[in-house]
């Protein structure tokens, strides 16, 4: 016959006051938040990665409407980066030469495009960090919470115990016992979110980086009518 372990999680649950059970579901809660954030980011890398090793293939098409034919093969993800360079681009050429007597038609096509490209970059940088600044939060703060609840458990264990006159090891250390369990709490919902967070961060350096290649090829195409050969 198994025993329910009288120093256990749900003993914890059982005994704890309202602070305890705060500080558990807080830890709950954010350890399901950072999953959230780790899986549905992962699956964007996922998809932004197939799109990226078929990016190439948009210089060896035949014209720039076939690149886009290319492109949009993968129009169906909710992100297609490089699409929106390939748009953005196109439209502020377009734009530039129909706008010769606006204010911005005084600078020259170089800088204009150049600054539509690196903007329309930066907009699909931010998007690809869109959650991270969650899991850093929780990856620092998680600790200290679960520390939070081991202190409260083991001011209360320590105080119940003076209470009641006895201090033999076996009453000490159940009661520390389960409260050091909220550290190992705050831990285990930490340790992933950081994990996922230097992962993530790597993962959209390295397509950034595959974007400002794309732009650059993408900029020397529109000043030249051909993509730039050996753009790094």
């Amino acid at each position: 016959m198994v025993t329910e372990n009288p120093y256990g999680v749900m003993a914890i649950w059982a005994q704890g006051d309202i602070v305890m059970k705060v500080v558990a579901l807080l830890l709950l809660l954010m350890s399901i938040v950072s999953w959230y954030v780790i899986i549905s980011r992962a699956w964007q890398v996922m998809k932004l990665r197939t799109i990226v090793k078929n990016s190439s293939a948009f210089w060896h098409t035949q014209s720039f409407d076939q690149g886009l034919e290319l492109l949009r093969q993968y129009k169906s993800s909710d992100f297609n980066p490089f699409m929106s360079l390939a748009l953005n681009g196109q439209d502020a050429v377009e734009h530039h030469e129909q706008s010769k007597n606006d204010l911005h038609g005084q600078i020259s096509l170089t800088e204009w495009l150049k600054e539509t490209l690196r903007a329309d970059i930066e907009e699909s940088a931010e998007r690809m960090q869109s959650g991270l600044p969650i899991l850093a939060s929780v990856g620092s703060t998680a600790p200290f919470v679960g520390l939070f609840g081991t202190v409260w458990g083991i001011y209360h264990a320590l105080v119940g115990i003076g209470a009641s006159g006895q201090a033999s090891i076996d009453k000490v250390a159940g009661p520390v016992g389960e409260a050091l369990i909220m550290t190992a709490f705050g831990l285990a919902v930490a340790i992933p979110a950081v994990l996922g967070y230097n992962v993530l961060v790597r993962s959209n350096k390295g397509i950034v980086s595959k974007l400002q290649r794309f732009a650059r090829q993408l900029h020397a195409y529109f000043l030249t009518g051909s993509p730039r050969k050996g753009a790094v």
